[in-house]
């Protein structure tokens, strides 16, 4: 990878997404959390937060929730400084134990030194069959 700073290239980009989807699938908010600036905006579906402090709290919650999360992201388009991605990952409830799908768009700004400023996320769950997971 020549660079993960802004302006992107469709190499460049393309890493970006495959090093959120690595991080992500971690489920370690601290380790994610470092990828975003200080004061990053988020909008998680219905939710609005600033920090890390904040997102570290958010993943803490959303993966305690979401057992056996496996996620996928894909490059939609870029610019020189914003990527946006669409997404699927699976989970189990932990309470439930319903297995779910979610389908999502992300839309990313950076920083000029490749931290994440602004991340907004939409997304739909729909709840599946353990028979009908593709993430195994």
């Amino acid at each position: 990878m020549k660079t993960n700073k802004p302006p992107f290239t469709k190499e460049t980009a393309k890493a970006k997404v495959q090093a959120a989807e690595d991080a992500w699938n971690s489920k370690n908010p601290e380790s994610v959390s470092i990828a975003y600036t200080l004061d990053s905006k988020w909008r998680n579906r219905n939710d609005f937060f600033t920090g890390r402090k904040a997102i570290v709290e958010f993943l803490t919650k959303k993966w305690n929730k979401e057992s056996k999360y496996k996620l996928e992201k894909h490059l939609w388009s870029f610019t020189d400084n914003r990527i946006s991605v669409r997404f699927e990952y699976e989970w189990q409830d932990a309470e439930t134990g319903q297995w779910k799908r979610t389908y999502g768009n992300e839309h990313w700004e950076f920083d000029p030194e490749g931290l994440m400023k602004v991340r907004d996320m939409s997304a739909n769950d729909i709840n599946i069959l353990e028979t009908e997971r593709k993430f195994k």
